[in-house]
């Protein structure tokens, strides 16, 4: 208890922030498909965002040392805000995309300082249930966002302006803590080839995860329109994927420190492709198959990136934990910014079937390549633990450093 009250306002600026930028992306897809918006506009406004994330992971370490921990996050919320009340001011795609820009820079921003001030807080004794708290404090809110758009009404600017005004809030206990700041960090090197050097199979892991992830969040309410979904079942639809990515964490973390995690990939893999296949075919079977299928679907995918992650981090040094985290993220980053725009022209030119046919693909490409690459060396002795690695900041590293070397 004394652990969370002394985090609790790190932890209820989470909650904000996730809340407010959180809800954007499924309420965009919902009021640009009211508002006429083509499903290929409606693809760019996610890659736009993950674009603005991308920004806001590179930039925030270098903000915080110009300007302190409070006035940068301070920027970042403005920039969210900013760009949520816009919406409404101006009805055009190319400028939502825009908009989208500054939702992601604030997401990217925000988690990099809140994960910065936590580091610095933590010790060795309670990482770990710091860790664990932060965790459920973030799917929470992620799963908070994802209903609040049963009960949001799209192109509204009433429903932009409570989005904004929740977003907005988490600056309050951030900044009107009596805690002192911690020091700033030093931003870490951004190598992206460190990833590959030192395990091909987790590099691409974590760009099929980008691809699936960022399709379903973003290009996902896309789908369940064109299936014929309802708002408040979109909501549900999209809360099902992320409840089933929580709840696998567990079970997923035990079997990949157990086995190989080679074949944990390649067995989440094959599982993902039959998810997919079974969304496809259960499309008309009513509500209830449809968000058994998504909760499934999440299950199967949202453990590959922590996977891959830990996959990683076994053939890594302790001293390379934190570059290797922020290579990783910018893979991910990479196939998060193409997937949107990707999935929406499949969309567009052959149905709502085809994002998923797109993932599915992704992971085939993802089995092949773990098999060929089970030849090449043996899976090492000695691993790190399993984490669950939220896709946040490239200074999540730093948080998970201290576990993976004990």
């Amino acid at each position: 208890m004394r652990l969370l009250v002394s985090f609790a306002a790190l932890f209820l600026s989470v909650v904000l922030l996730q809340l407010g930028s959180g809800g954007v992306a499924p309420l965009d897809a919902i009021s640009g498909a009211a508002l006429g918006f083509s499903t290929t506009e409606l693809g760019m406004l996610g890659s736009a965002h993950f674009f603005g994330f991308f920004l806001g992971c590179w930039w925030a370490p270098r903000l915080m040392g110009e300007v302190g921990h409070s006035r940068a996050f301070a920027a970042f919320t403005a920039a969210g805000t900013i760009g949520i009340l816009a919406h409404m001011l101006i009805i055009d795609p190319w400028a939502w995309g825009i908009m989208r820009m500054g939702s992601g820079l604030c997401v990217a921003g925000c988690y990099t300082i809140i994960e910065a001030w936590l580091q610095s807080k933590v010790t060795n004794e309670t990482r770990g249930r710091a860790m664990g708290i932060y965790r459920i404090v973030d799917i929470g809110g992620s799963l908070g966002a994802q209903l609040m758009i049963g009960v949001l009404e799209p192109a509204s600017y009433v429903s932009y302006n409570l989005l904004a005004l929740l977003c907005c809030a988490a600056i309050f206990p951030l900044t009107l803590t009596k805690a002192a700041p911690p020091e700033t960090p030093d931003a870490p090197r951004l190598r992206p080839r460190l990833a590959w050097d030192r395990s091909p199979l987790a590099a691409l892991g974590v760009v099929v995860s980008g691809i699936s992830g960022a399709s379903f969040r973003m290009v996902g309410p896309v789908y369940g329109i064109e299936v014929g979904l309802r708002a408040d079942q979109i909501a549900l639809f999209l809360a099902a994927y992320v409840l089933g990515g929580a709840v696998a964490q567990f079970p997923i973390g035990w079997v990949a420190d157990k086995y190989d995690r080679r074949w944990v990939l390649i067995w989440l893999s094959a599982a993902t492709i039959a998810t997919c296949a079974a969304t496809i075919l259960l499309a008309g079977s009513g509500t209830v198959a449809v968000f058994s299928a998504a909760a499934l679907f999440g299950f199967a995918t949202l453990p590959v990136y922590s996977v891959s992650t830990a996959h990683a981090h076994d053939f890594a040094e302790s001293r390379e934990r934190v570059e290797l985290s922020a290579a990783l993220m910018f893979l991910y980053a990479v196939g998060a910014i193409a997937a949107p725009i990707l999935s929406s022209v499949l969309i567009d030119g052959f149905g709502p079937s085809a994002m998923f046919v797109l993932i599915a693909v992704s992971y085939l490409l993802l089995i092949a390549f773990g098999i060929s690459r089970m030849w090449v060396r043996p899976t090492p002795a000695e691993r790190t633990a399993y984490t669950y690695e939220p896709r946040t900041s490239f200074l999540i590293g730093r948080l998970l450093r201290r576990k993976r070397s004990d």
